[in-house]
């Protein structure tokens, strides 16, 4: 009797491994034994314990590098290399800084002095003379007359305007500046238009700290089709990885980008409330509570005056609705003394349960700090009393972090913890295992259950669909017809 194909696929028992989950080609060029990124994290809470734990696992993880002192960098980066030797994976977070273009270009310095070979590049719009640097530097022609790219960037986006920017090659008129400038040779110049300005691009949707709020199920796709359709205009024929990232806090998530098409994930959220996070133990016990609707938005320290928004937890902390205030409060008022004549109970509270001290103090302190790295920014403060009142209010932002990242008990209702309603899906997720602790979380840990319990939801779906119907048709775009009513 003739054996149908159904017969046969109820015969056999399909097993998705999570190893070949994601692309095959990311694997291979980043040396890693899955398709996952632990992605970086401000204030070097990806710190270098975090990164070399993944590194020694054989995945990629990338140090945090916002907020950071150079000398404090040079040192992460370097114990890091210590720990995993001279042909240890990581990578450097090189994040856009627009009004100190200086913080970035000591960045890029550091990793071409320290060898890194791959940075993750956050919160750019735009390209910049530094981003194109590292990238163009040591490109060379090789045997087969293709191109040599020693450099990788693997850039973080959140719209597809972005995304093409880093889809394509690095814009000429910086090439042209930094070869005029003698940054870069004549042959790294006259090579920048084979390349893509990136190697891996990761779509981030709805995370924690800076985010648009995107949805995953929509974003991503959207610029896999980007890529697609710019693929064919590559010289090089290098075909850019495209990563998902946010959200990514339970296997079913995983599993549902990996089945969009996704070449690899990143996770950032669920990494902070594990041993290797260079956070305190105090915010950790805050995270291992969280819950999916426990995160909120609040105004952006960093880029305060342009009303830019983070996500962070909102329970058991004021800063949310704190911050909230404050930016009302500049918006409203053109100086301290104004909003002290106006509001003095707000101004008392202010000082009072913000703070700890008076606004005069807390000045007393910014200007110190800025006069010893930006002195114009205090010249400028002294001469316009509103810009004077954000560089104050500012400051809490900047010690509403370092207090969570301390673990300031006194400061516990100030905490600013950034943080993305991925890691209140992994709470319940391991609620009632021994993962539920967030002492016996860690990073490598978290990447092999994600990656596995997607692989085994995978398979399921897989022989549940060929037990079913037999194997599942070719997918193929669907015509424009599909949906017309006949």
């Amino acid at each position: 009797m003739t054996t149908t194909v159904r017969e046969r696929a109820r015969e056999q028992t399909m097993v998705v491994p999570a190893d070949l989950l994601g692309s095959a080609d990311f694997r291979h060029r980043h040396g890693v034994r899955l398709a996952y990124v632990a992605g970086s994290m401000y204030r070097g809470i990806s710190s270098p314990d975090m990164v070399a734990r993944m590194g020694r696992a054989g995945l990629l993880a990338f140090l945090g590098s916002g907020g950071l002192a150079p000398a404090r960098l040079t040192r992460a980066v370097d114990e890091t290399r210590q720990r995993l030797g001279e042909h240890g994976v990581f990578g450097v977070n090189l994040l856009a800084t627009p009004s100190r273009p200086a913080d970035e270009e000591a960045v890029v310095d550091l990793c071409l002095a320290r060898d890194v070979t791959i940075v993750e590049s956050s919160a750019f719009v735009t390209p910049t003379p530094p981003v194109v640097r590292y990238r163009l530097k040591g490109l060379r022609a090789g045997r087969d007359g293709e191109v040599v790219v020693p450099r990788r960037i693997m850039a973080k986006v959140s719209r597809p305007e972005v995304a093409r920017l880093f889809l394509g090659p690095p814009p000429e008129p910086i090439v042209r500046q930094l070869r005029d400038t003698g940054r870069i040779t004549d042959d790294e110049a006259r090579l920048a238009h084979r390349v893509t300005l990136a190697d891996s691009i990761t779509v981030e949707a709805d995370s924690g700290g800076h985010t648009d709020q995107r949805p995953a199920l929509t974003l991503l796709p959207d610029i896999l089709r980007l890529r697609d359709e710019m693929q064919s205009q590559t010289p090089s024929g290098r075909r850019v990885s495209i990563g998902a990232a946010g959200g990514l806090g339970t296997p079913e998530s995983v599993a549902a980008v990996f089945l969009i098409g996704a070449d690899y994930i990143l996770t950032g959220s669920v990494n902070q409330c594990t041993v290797e996070a260079g956070t305190s133990d105090l915010a950790k016990e805050m995270l291992q509570s969280v819950g999916t609707a426990d995160t909120t938005m609040a105004p952006a320290g960093d880029m305060f005056q342009e009303g830019a928004k983070v996500q962070v937890i909102g329970r058991g902390t004021l800063f949310a609705p704190r911050g909230r205030k404050l930016y009302e409060l500049y918006q409203q008022y053109a100086s301290w003394e104004d909003l002290a004549r106006n509001d003095p109970r707000v101004a008392h509270q202010i000082e009072e349960k913000y703070f700890g001290r008076t606004f005069e103090q807390v000045w007393g302190e910014t200007r110190a700090y800025y006069g010893a790295r930006r002195p114009e920014e205090v010249e400028r403060a002294e001469r316009q009393p509103r810009r004077k009142l954000a560089l104050v209010f500012r400051r809490y932002f900047s010690l509403s972090s370092r207090w969570a990242q301390e673990g300031e008990e006194t400061q516990r209702v100030n905490f600013q913890i950034q943080c993305g309603p991925a890691l209140g899906a992994w709470n319940r997720c391991v609620r009632g295992t021994a993962l539920e602790p967030w002492r016996s979380r860690h990073v490598d840990r978290i990447a092999d259950v994600l990656m596995s319990g997607a692989a085994d939801l995978l398979s399921a779906s897989v022989n549940r669909y060929a037990h079913r119907t037999g194997p599942p048709p070719a997918i193929t775009p669907a015509s424009p017809e599909v949906g017309e009513r006949t």
